[in-house]
């Protein structure tokens, strides 16, 4: 559910540029997709608000926004931290 609903934020960060079946498939970075900087920053405002996590840029944060995998990891990995 988590990947489903990220692969949405993706689609809308992007303004439709990538669709969420395309992030849902992608074996790519999403950056090779078309997801922009800009895309990125409005992708963590989105998850850092739903999720309540908070995106690190100053580590591998863009290495993170860049997969879907990784992005859904990083959410279950912060979430059990913090409960």
């Amino acid at each position: 559910m988590v990947r489903e609903r990220l692969a949405a934020m993706v689609a809308s960060a992007s303004d439709g540029a990538v669709t969420a079946r395309e992030a849902l498939a992608a074996t790519v970075p999403l950056s090779a997709l078309g997801v922009t900087s800009l895309a990125q920053m409005r992708l963590i405002d989105a998850v850092e608000t739903e999720f309540g996590v908070e995106i690190d840029l100053s580590g591998d944060g863009f290495d993170v926004l860049d997969d879907l995998d990784a992005l859904e990891r990083h959410i279950n990995e912060a979430q059990r931290a913090h409960s």
